[in-house]
C-alpha cells in the first residue's frame, strides 16, 4: 500500500501526462504516451487534439504534421472520439467485435442488413466519401430524441466505424471522410484474446494517468478507471483506495514542473471527481450555458503551474483581426510575480504558435 501526500498524487499524475520540464519527442510518442488524444472541432482557440497536443510538443507541434500521420503515414487513428497510434488497434479488436452493444442498436443494424450492405459496397467502389456522398436507402429509420434522429447514413457509419468495419480516414473543412476499413487499417493487426487486451488497454491507461480509482463512472468509450492493475495507494485528505503506477511513485523525485495551457477536454482535467479531489480544483465547460451565467468564459483553459492549477483562462482566437483575444485570467488564488509571469508568457506563446498577436495580456 503506497501512502502519498496530495502532491505527490498530483505529481505523478501531471508527470504521467507529459505536463512536467521534460517535453515528448514527436507526435506519435506523445499519443501512445497518453493513449488517446480527444478530438473536439470547437475552435474557439484551437481544436482540442491540437491544443493538447501543442501542450505537450510547445512550438515545434504543427497540425498539418497530425494529418499526415493520419491520412498518409497510418501511424494514428480515429477511433471513438479519440486520436490512438495504429499500435493500439489490436488492443481495440475485441472490443469492436462486440459492438454495437445496444439491443436497440443491434436490432437496427440486423433490420438494415441491405442498407449495411449498399453502404459498404459504395465505399469500396468510391471511397472514401462524405456521409451526404451516400444515399439513405434504409429499410428501417433510426428513431432517437436526439439530433441523429433519422440520419440513418451517418448512423450506420457511426456503428460500422465502432465495429472497425469502415474507417474514418481523413477529415476536411466538411468534416469526417468514411472508407472501408482495409484500405486505412493494416491488413496484419496482430489478434489478442478479449482479456489480454482488455488488461492491456488498462494497464496503458494507468500508465498514462500515474493514478486512478479502480472504479469510476462509466464512460460511452474510454474508461477513466483501471480496476485491478498497479498497485493500492491512498492519498492523504482523500478518502478511499487508488491505483497507482509503481514506476511513477519509483520516480516521484525526478518531477520538475511547467506551465501549461490545457484544453477543457485535456486527460488531466476529463475526470472531474478526480480534479477535485488530488489538484483542488474546481472545472466546468461552460460553452453549453447561457452567457449570463457563465463563471469562467464560453471555453475556459485550464491553467497548470506546477503541480497546482491555479485558475483559468477566457480568450477567443480572431483570426479574422489577427489576434488571441484574452477576456480575463481567472485566478483561483491571487498570483505571485513569478506565476504571473509564466502565465503571461505561455499567453503569449500559444499565440505565437497560431500565428496571432495578444490583446489583453499584461507586458512582462
Amino acid at each position: 500500500m503506497h501512502e502519498l501526500t496530495r502532491e505527490q498524487a498530483r505529481r505523478i499524475a501531471v508527470r504521467a501526462q507529459l505536463l512536467a520540464a521534460e517535453r515528448p519527442a514527436g507526435i506519435v510518442e506523445t499519443i501512445d504516451a497518453l493513449t488517446v488524444v480527444n478530438i473536439e472541432p470547437t475552435a474557439a482557440i484551437a481544436p482540442s487534439a491540437d491544443l493538447i497536443l501543442w501542450s505537450r510538443l510547445g512550438w515545434p507541434y504543427q497540425p498539418a504534421d497530425l494529418v499526415r500521420l493520419v491520412e498518409e503515414d497510418r501511424a494514428v487513428f480515429e477511433w471513438g472520439g479519440f486520436y490512438r497510434t495504429m499500435a493500439d488497434l489490436p488492443l481495440l479488436r475485441p472490443e469492436m467485435a462486440v459492438r454495437p452493444q445496444s439491443r436497440e442498436a443491434r436490432e437496427w443494424l440486423t433490420a438494415n442488413a441491405v442498407f449495411r450492405a449498399e453502404i459498404l459496397e459504395r465505399l469500396r467502389a468510391d471511397g472514401p466519401l462524405r456521409p451526404a456522398e451516400i444515399p439513405d436507402t434504409a429499410q428501417v429509420s433510426w428513431r432517437s430524441t436526439g439530433w441523429t434522429n433519422n440520419r440513418n447514413t451517418l448512423q450506420m457509419l457511426e456503428m460500422l466505424v465502432l465495429r472497425g468495419e469502415v474507417a474514418i480516414a481523413g477529415r476536411d473543412s466538411a468534416g469526417r471522410l468514411f472508407d472501408i476499413a482495409e484500405r486505412v487499417y493494416p491488413p496484419d493487426a496482430e489478434e489478442i484474446d478479449a482479456a489480454d487486451a482488455a488488461r492491456e488497454r488498462a494497464e496503458r491507461r494507468l500508465t498514462s494517468l500515474g493514478i486512478s480509482r479502480a472504479k469510476g463512472l462509466a464512460q460511452p468509450i474510454e474508461p477513466i478507471d483501471v480496476g485491478t492493475v498497479g498497485e493500492e495507494a491512498v492519498v492523504e485528505g482523500v478518502a478511499g483506495t487508488w491505483r497507482v503506477d509503481p514506476h511513477a511513485v519509483a520516480e516521484l523525485d525526478a518531477f520538475a514542473g511547467r506551465t501549461a495551457l490545457l484544453s477543457p477536454f485535456d486527460r488531466l482535467v476529463f475526470d472531474r471527481r478526480r480534479l477535485e479531489e488530488i489538484f483542488e480544483y474546481e472545472y466546468l465547460l461552460e460553452m453549453y450555458k447561457p452567457a449570463a451565467k457563465r463563471r469562467w468564459g464560453y471555453f475556459a483553459l485550464p491553467i497548470l503551474h506546477g503541480d497546482r492549477f491555479v485558475g483559468k483562462l477566457d480568450a477567443k482566437a480572431d483570426r479574422k483581426a489577427g489576434v488571441l483575444a484574452v477576456h480575463a485570467i481567472h485566478e483561483d488564488v491571487p498570483f505571485d510575480l513569478e506565476t504571473a509571469a509564466a502565465v503571461n508568457r505561455e499567453i503569449r506563446d500559444l499565440a505565437t504558435w497560431l500565428g496571432l498577436e495578444t490583446r489583453g495580456v499584461p507586458e512582462a
